[in-house]
């Protein structure tokens, strides 16, 4: 974790922003505040908000209290509003401004997009809390419990940083919007969230795993765009935010793949050696392997639609602002302005699909969709070594690009996994193959039965290697209150 420097804890909201010589701003965030309450006390279920969970948190007014792990109650969690350091001299590294020194206040034309995109990923933070509100009643371990809830206070946290930017730095519109993050709701039909990823129901563990290592890995690829800001309180944000978001990653890539370990163990331990015998497998009171990749498919597609369109005037619009950059902007050796280069970008012609060059600087999208693509693809591969390990012959793989998708050029066509065109009514009557029906949600929903006694573990999924904080198996991560 990066080291956190002049830090205030003897406020309301512990914070290395100068909070106490800003009157205006802490008083605005002090108004927020009892809002943010309300809505954090209205997600989790009252059960879970006496409990004490074993946190990574503030536990007290001393320095030394950052980053500790510690029991706290949920809703007495301190969080902060958070900067990585500056860097003196930082300059903006892309786009028309390339090489000036980064702004410390917002530039006046760029005002409208620089809010707009702060408001975006400020309302994926409390919609992620809120289609995980009601994992906690069938946590499958006690370590699994404390992991979902210490994301979800991550996100939260993450929510108050970009709340900080939009009162500080946007003036009456800024507490506006920062209002209307906790107005939306995820799911709701009169003021939705904004993406659609964050609308989708997390029902069960095995959702929120894959949740959490795709959907959270489109946040980091996000994130560390913005990391790149010439708006250098945006980049510092950012940069702090990263540091926490490679947990979020952990849990799902774990979680998964100690679903797929369960599984092989109970398969190796019965005999059988066909993945796709379903019905057998299933019977054990494990998740068949075919069932975990249905799960996939609709996680990785649903995060892909969160890149937007495969050309985008407004993403180029970012980049030559030197509002958001690219991936790793600093490791590319290109001009960083992208004046005449070309990226090659995925388009259907007469229902194929081809590869056109197009101009690199409306393809920004697409550049950081492929980034994404390499990215996700590491944790599939050691999932699959964790089967190839059990002999099993089955393989996880990432489906096509082109397949269920709501969002670019391929939105609504009815491609395969495989990336093969199919007719619409031919599609329909396999799409139960590639993606969760019903029968797979009930099955995974007759499992989700909670195990509260430290050191137990729902059958369907294999205990950690490693503790978190390196606690024993047995260790007690969230003492439960029970009313």
């Amino acid at each position: 974790m990066a080291e956190l420097v002049n830090v205030e804890y003897d406020t309301l909201i512990p914070n290395n922003v100068g909070l106490s010589k800003d009157r205006r701003v802490q008083k605005a965030l002090e108004k927020w505040h009892p809002g943010y309450i309300n809505w954090w006390n209205d997600l989790i279920p009252r059960e879970f908000q006496e409990s004490l969970v074993y946190l990574r948190t503030t536990v007290s007014v001393d320095p030394k209290g950052w980053a500790k792990f510690d029991y706290v109650k949920m809703p007495e969690y301190r969080w902060g509003i958070l900067l990585a350091p500056e860097v003196e001299g930082r300059t903006i590294p892309c786009g028309e401004h390339m090489g000036d020194l980064a702004w410390q206040e917002v530039p006046g034309e760029y005002r409208a997009l620089l809010q707009r995109l702060i408001v975006i990923q400020g309302d994926t933070e409390p919609g992620s809390v809120e289609q995980q509100r009601f994992l906690g009643k069938t946590a499958p371990s006690l370590y699994d419990m404390r992991n979902l809830f210490q994301v979800n206070v991550e996100e939260g946290r993450h929510l108050w940083a970009m709340v900080y930017l939009l009162q500080k730095y946007f003036g009456r519109n800024g507490r506006e919007e920062a209002d209307d993050l906790l107005r939306r709701s995820s799911g709701s039909e009169e003021a939705p969230r904004m993406l659609g990823a964050f609308n989708e129901e997390t029902p069960d563990w095995l959702s929120f795993f894959m949740f959490t290592y795709f959907t959270d890995r489109d946040g980091k690829m996000q994130l560390e765009s913005l990391a790149q800001s010439g708006f250098d309180p945006m980049s510092r944000t950012c940069r702090f935010m990263l540091t926490e978001e490679a947990h979020h990653m952990f849990v799902g890539e774990t979680g998964v793949g100690r679903v797929i370990e369960r599984t092989c163990q109970v398969m190796k331990e019965n005999g059988i050696e066909d993945p796709y015998d379903v019905d057998k497998i299933r019977a054990l009171g494990v998740i068949d392997l075919p069932t975990i990749q249905k799960k996939l498919n609709m996680h990785y597609t649903l995060s892909l639609d969160l890149f937007g369109q495969e050309v985008s005037t407004n993403a180029a619009n970012a980049f030559n602002a030197g509002i958001k950059g690219r991936y790793m902007e600093h490791r590319l050796t290109d001009d960083h302005k992208l004046t005449d280069a070309t990226y090659p970008v995925t388009q259907l012609e007469n229902d194929a699909i081809v590869l056109k060059d197009m101009p690199a600087l409306t393809a920004v999208n697409m550049r950081l969709r492929d980034d994404y693509r390499r990215d996700a693809s590491g944790g599939v591969g050691r999932w699959n070594k964790l089967i190839a390990k059990h002999g099993i012959q089955f393989e996880m793989v990432l489906p096509h690009e082109a397949f269920n998708r709501e969002i670019g050029v391929f939105a609504k066509k009815p491609f395969d996994p495989d990336g093969k065109l199919l007719g619409q009514t031919e599609y329909d009557e396999r799409v139960g193959d590639w993606l969760p029906n019903k029968a797979d949600g009930d099955f995974i929903a007759s499992l989700m039965v909670p195990c509260t006694e430290p050191g137990e573990y729902a059958g369907w999924i294999s205990p950690p290697k490693i503790g978190i904080d390196n606690k024993p198996g047995d260790f007690e991560y969230v003492k439960l209150h029970m009313a």
